[in-house]
């Protein structure tokens, strides 16, 4: 009977493992897709990077689709026409794949980086990190990106990029909700 019931206590430690972190990936989608909608700001890069100011003014628009299974994240520099063939506009996917948060940056440098989010204590900052990629790394890489909510109508992004040998470009981005 001991070790049934061993079993059973191990079994159930077992199992509430894997629903914290299940609710713990769930709890991070559902703080993302509170972002959804317009949002503009300032980006400033360092260093700055080929094709883009180091302090410009950009576009992001978030949008839940598919029933709620995902997040479409958008971004655009303000001001340029909307010609994803001749200027800058990656998207990104986030979506829940089992008990984890995964993002898959559809990047303008022709790859797609996947990331796994951790959320932090305060469940106001998500941190995506390196997971794989697919496609070139010719041009670089998306490396990592961390979302924080300041309040309903005001959250950052930061952006890694990995050049070329090995270089990061970090980017900010400082968004409020678009009126």
């Amino acid at each position: 009977m001991k070790p049934l019931c061993l079993t059973l206590a191990v079994l159930l430690i077992a199992f509430s493992t894997v629903a914290f972190a299940q609710s713990n990936a769930q709890k991070s989608f559902d703080t993302l897709k509170t972002l959804a909608g317009p949002w503009e700001g300032h980006v400033t890069t360092v260093p700055s990077m080929e094709g883009m100011a180091s302090n410009t003014d950009m576009q992001v628009t978030l949008r839940v689709t598919s029933r709620g299974n995902a997040l479409v994240h958008e971004m655009k520099e303000t001001g340029k026409p909307d010609d994803p063939t001749r200027y800058d506009h990656p998207v990104t996917m986030l979506y829940l794949d089992g008990d984890r948060l995964l993002l898959t940056h559809y990047c303008d440098a022709g790859n797609r980086p996947r990331m796994v989010a951790s959320i932090s204590p305060n469940g106001k900052t998500v941190d995506f990190t390196f997971l794989d990629v697919s496609g070139s790394q010719q041009y670089g890489h998306m490396h990592h990106a961390v979302f924080t909510m300041i309040d309903a109508n005001h959250h950052t992004e930061d952006w890694t990029y990995i050049m070329p040998g090995d270089k990061p470009v970090r980017a900010h981005f400082d968004l409020a909700r678009a009126k």
